[in-house]
């Protein structure tokens, strides 16, 4: 990886059976993919099975498992994305719980977000994580990506009918992102962060 690279963690956000989040996931990973500046790694929660078993200093077995898949690559990156659609106002429970699990791998860094939904287009979700990923010591960008009625803006193949507001969009959130990214791994660099 050269020193210009930013390890992107996009970490898809719902669960649920018959979900839409993956038509989301990879409209946005595609847009990712056209920057030079990424390494990107792709976290599928609906893959990685915590299940609902609340953070402990003891978890079972299945959990400690699908830790060892999750927390080293949170570790690992240098910046996220979120993907997530609004529940009842709100983010989905696995994605709480995923984000409870952790702490240390989240701290001084930039987190984005990709929403989408009804009519809030899951805006009301992203301001809600906002104020968890500021618990968490992390920094969020301002610009968002979100989806307003998504189900009637993408066609039957997964793409985005009317592509280029989205696209500009992704661009914007992606470059304060990745200054966000740069500014905090250099400061860490020279001056260990503590939370």
């Amino acid at each position: 990886m050269s020193p210009g690279t930013v390890r992107l963690a996009i970490v898809i956000g719902s669960v649920r059976e018959g979900r839409f989040a993956p038509i989301v996931a990879a409209w946005f990973i595609a847009q990712a993919r056209q920057r030079g500046d990424l390494e990107i790694d792709v976290i599928d929660l609906a893959e990685i099975p915590l299940g609902s078993t609340a953070p402990s200093t003891s978890p079972p077995v299945h959990v400690r498992q699908a830790l060892d898949q999750l927390t080293p690559r949170l570790a690992d990156a240098d910046a996220f994305v979120v993907v997530t659609p609004e529940y009842n106002h709100s983010y989905p429970a696995a994605l709480k719980n995923a984000i409870d699990w952790h702490g240390p791998q989240f701290h001084a860094k930039p987190v984005a977000f990709v929403s989408y939904g009804g009519m809030s287009g899951g805006l009301r979700a992203v301001e809600h994580l906002r104020m968890v990923f500021a618990e968490l010591h992390a920094v969020t960008t301002r610009d968002t990506v979100s989806f307003h009625g998504a189900w009637q803006q993408f066609d039957q193949q997964g793409e985005l009918k009317e592509p280029e507001a989205a696209a500009t969009a992704a661009k914007t959130m992606l470059d304060q992102l990745i200054w966000w990214a740069h500014a905090l791994r250099d400061a860490k660099a020279t001056r260990p962060y503590v939370a």
